[in-house]
């Protein structure tokens, strides 16, 4: 008992709409000479999931519909759509990742501004005085690199180890400290390919660079200065000449001292608050 003969039928199709994906059916019909299981009908006729139109190469069958019309016939009608690269591969744990960026604004503290003409001259953000200026904010442009994956099983120990960590070395054309990850995020997900179960985890993983880079720039100012091995509250002259309090930090030296020159711009502090990796091993790099 079994599968005897399979025929294509006259009634093939073809759709194109302008400015859309062409489609396209075929359709089969089946003897066999008892009853027969939908697998042993399937692959007889021999057609399976992402394999190519006979006529047309770019498109892949991606829908089988197969109706037993009594215990000897039965009809299987083939759909067939364009499939993009990264989905050719009917195995999910095969397809590579796929990459997409998107630009936005962030708003962060404004601590520096851009003197003159182009970006070179960066001075801190102060008044006339030479007075830091807290409070203020400003937006920084943002590339946010989207990477989607299919994974046997969660990796749990790379997400913990790469989210909120920096490159270490020039990444995408962005130097070293300008990349960061910001999260990885997934989930389960099963396939039947050719009447095979498959389980895997697909997720995203995002990155976002900053021309500015991730570092922290912070003024040297305090409340407070060093004089020798003792701390000392900030001061200011009053009208009297007199040393008081200040209400705000002050500038500092390299050396934490108080700055008594009023002309000297406020120092520029860079630290790494960030964990460094190689994000070349561990994210790849797009299929430019």
């Amino acid at each position: 008992m079994g599968v005897l003969a399979a025929r294509e039928l006259v009634g093939r199709t073809l759709q194109h709409r302008f400015g859309e994906s062409p489609t396209a059916s075929r359709v089969f019909s089946v003897t066999m000479d008892g009853p027969s299981t939908v697998a042993e009908i399937a692959q007889f006729v021999g057609i399976f999931h992402l394999a190519p139109h006979p006529e047309y190469g770019f498109l892949r069958m991606v829908d089988a519909n197969l109706t037993e019309n009594d215990r000897h016939y039965a009809t299987i009608t083939f759909s067939y759509e364009v499939i993009e690269q990264e989905d050719l591969d009917p195995n999910p744990l095969a397809r590579p990742d796929v990459w997409s960026f998107a630009t936005s604004g962030a708003e962060v503290p404004a601590l520096y501004y851009y003197e003159g003409s182009g970006n070179n001259d960066i001075q801190p953000l102060v008044n006339s005085a030479n007075e830091f200026i807290p409070g203020l904010t400003t937006l920084v442009g943002e590339v946010r690199a989207t990477i989607s994956w299919n994974r046997p099983t969660f990796p749990l120990s790379l997400a913990s180890a790469v989210t909120g960590a920096i490159n270490d070395a020039n990444y995408l054309g962005g130097e070293t400290h300008t990349w960061q990850c910001q999260g990885v995020s997934s989930q389960q997900e099963v396939e039947i390919v050719n009447d095979v179960e498959i389980r895997y985890w697909s997720g995203t993983t995002e990155l976002v660079y900053r021309q500015q880079g991730w570092n922290l720039f912070v003024p040297d100012v305090g409340y407070t200065y060093k004089s020798g091995s003792e701390r000392k509250r900030s001061y200011v002259l009053n009208e009297d000449g007199d040393k008081v309090d200040s209400p705000m930090p002050v500038p500092l030296t390299d050396t934490g001292d108080i700055e008594e020159d009023p002309t000297v711009d406020v120092r520029r502090l860079e630290r790494r608050v960030f964990p460094e990796v190689d994000f070349n091993s561990f994210f790849g790099t797009p299929p430019f």
